[in-house]
């Protein structure tokens, strides 16, 4: 696996995952470029399908996921277990639940955290941040 945070200058890439372009818009725009100082600058992979997500995550290039569980037909929490069970040393995962009820769901698919649908852009912003900071040493 490539380590994506060797440098602190170094851009993190985080896989956005959802069959709807609409929710990985919503996804990036209340992320931006930066969510927090003390981590390096994003750069988004947007995918919309299954074997795409896979072949993303064994690149070894991805420093987060964050995927859709409403997605269809692959949800993001069947994808996050898939991978959790799959990868050795898979990259964080945050999913996208239907609602605040589904967090077990998450849990059960291994993902470290879960945002609920509708989207909160300064919860999504601070769930990743917080993901982000266990993984990534500060750039300061």
């Amino acid at each position: 696996m490539t380590d994506t945070t060797a440098s602190s200058s170094a851009r993190l890439k985080v896989l956005v995952y959802s069959d709807d372009v609409n929710t990985r818009q919503q996804v990036i725009l209340a992320l931006g470029r930066r969510p927090h100082p003390d981590l390096p600058e994003l750069e988004y992979v947007e995918v919309a399908t299954e074997p795409v997500v896979i072949a993303q995550m064994d690149s070894g290039q991805i420093a987060l996921a964050i995927l859709d569980g409403e997605a269809v037909p692959a949800g993001g929490m069947g994808i996050a277990k898939q991978l959790k069970d799959e990868i050795h040393r898979c990259p964080p995962v945050v999913v996208l639940t239907g609602r605040p009820q589904d967090a077990w769901l998450a849990a059960w698919s291994r993902a470290e955290a879960a945002v609920p649908h509708p989207l909160d852009p300064v919860q999504l912003a601070e769930t990743v941040v917080s993901v982000l900071r266990s993984r990534v040493p500060a750039t300061t």
